[in-house]
């Protein structure tokens, strides 16, 4: 069997497009962390949407299980084929071609392996905007940003992909296209299936191609940097500059001084732009409309004047503004370096954001004492990456048991944008009601009777 599909495959994909030597295929197999590796019976590289349905009914008729795979980059493992030895890769890298934009329209129709970073220029090129913007966005494909319904730095103001996302092409699990191709704001016929393959991590379906939402170029936009001494003074301070800035308001992202030591640890030649003090809050903000600056700087010393902010540097250029991101974007990089952690993306209510960072790290500092808290994230939202790193005791499920019961204690979830994958799978059900769990599991049975999409992950 594995040989005959073996040779379906190669035929599909067509010179190179299928890899099955072991030396070929190791890449594919491990998780952007480096912590889950697993096994694969060949990985398929189809170069189009016809192929792309071809490898999926070659597969199903053998019976074999496909993991859909963009660039990889994700966090809970749901690319990763852990325990599926006769498992397909379907690796969507050579699917790269941007199909239409339409600058009138605002609307680009892309290839699911489309790279984030190519999307933006495209986009920018045409004189628009594609606001999803993340550390990975060198890497990251749009097909796998949504399947797991990615979020990125600019949630606060654009939403994430779900709201970006306006028409859908997807090959089912039996290699049948639903083709949603359609580029309307409005359209109110029938069910919206295209939600149930946004954020189902390939679970459903793979995705093949998508139309995306563009917005106008900001040809104004300012990056401030804000030392606060509680994170409660934080939330003050975001509310009290979403309430000057409005909407223009793009980005606000919290961090805390020990992921600013983490970075000087390994950086000692960068000098600190603002403190040292307990907390930061990145903010930046774009409108078309002149004016930004001047509403910016009133917006900012009021927050000096009220307390809530102790300092506060304001980028005077791009250089500027993009040495600022990097306090921010570097820190996974850091983390990466220092070594072992247990990485938590959790979303709570924006108010409880303080009460919960006390809440979660003084437990995590008195059971797991070797450990250090690494707490960041995008403050707008709710959006906390509380990851801690691990020291030579501390056991990361462990560590994420003692997390993820405060966060269910505080009515939040256990993942608010890198998706459940394998990584998160066992401990869903304890964070989501039976009924919820019936549900999910009726959408899977439907759409995919013989659980050949993505075994293993999220259910």
């Amino acid at each position: 069997m594995n040989a005959a599909l073996l040779a379906a495959l190669e035929q599909i994909c067509g010179p190179g497009g299928l890899l099955a030597q072991k030396a070929e295929i190791e890449p594919y197999l491990t998780d952007w962390r480096g912590v889950f590796h697993g096994g694969a019976l060949a990985v398929a590289r189809p170069a189009d949407t016809a192929s792309v349905a071809a490898c999926v009914r070659a597969c199903a008729q053998a019976g074999a299980a496909i993991v859909p795979q963009g660039g990889n980059t994700g966090l809970a493992a749901g690319a990763t084929p852990l325990g599926l030895q006769q498992a397909v890769v379907l690796n969507l890298s050579r699917m790269r071609r941007i199909r239409t934009l339409d600058a009138p329209g605002f609307t680009i129709a892309v290839d699911a392996g489309c790279v984030l970073a190519d999307v933006q220029d495209a986009a920018e090129n045409a004189g628009r905007f594609f606001p999803l913007s993340l550390a990975a966005e060198g890497s990251a494909q749009i097909g796998g940003l949504i399947a797991t319904n990615a979020g990125g730095t600019a949630v606060l103001r654009y939403g994430s992909m779900r709201a970006l996302v306006l028409g859908l092409e997807v090959v089912l699990a039996d290699g049948s296209l639903a083709d949603g191709m359609r580029a309307l704001r409005k359209d109110n016929a029938g069910y919206d299936w295209k939600q149930l393959f946004i954020g189902s991590e390939g679970t459903l379906g793979v995705i093949t191609g998508a139309v995306l939402r563009l917005f106008p170029r900001s040809s104004h936009r300012v990056t401030a940097l804000l030392a606060l001494e509680s994170a409660q003074d934080a939330i003050q301070a975001f509310a009290g500059v979403q309430e000057a800035l409005g909407e223009t308001l793009t980005a606000c992202e919290l961090f805390g001084e020990p992921a600013v030591a983490l970075r000087l640890r390994y950086q000692p030649q960068l000098t600190r732009p603002i403190g040292p003090h307990p907390w930061y809050l990145l903010i930046e903000a774009a409108s078309s409309l002149p004016g930004l600056h001047e509403g910016a700087e009133a917006a900012l010393a009021r927050m000096l004047e009220r307390g809530y902010a102790a300092e506060c540097v304001l980028a005077g250029s791009s250089a500027q503004a993009q040495a600022l991101w990097e306090w921010r974007e570097t820190i996974s990089e850091n983390e990466r370096r220092a070594g072992a952690s247990a990485k938590h993306d959790v979303s709570v209510a924006i108010s409880a954001i303080p009460a919960f960072l006390e809440r979660a790290t003084h437990a995590v500092e008195r059971e797991h004492p070797s450990t250090e808290v690494i707490a960041f994230g995008h403050a707008g939202d709710g959006n906390i990456h509380f990851n801690v790193l691990l020291g030579e005791q501390a056991r990361a499920h462990d560590v994420s048991r003692t997390v993820h019961a405060i966060v269910g204690e505080f009515g939040g979830s256990i993942t608010a944008e890198h998706g459940i994958g394998r990584y998160r799978r066992d401990e869903l059900p304890e964070h989501r009601s039976a009924a919820e769990m019936a549900l999910m599991r009726a959408v899977k049975a439907a759409l995919d009777p013989n659980r050949l999409m993505n075994p293993g992950a999220v259910l």
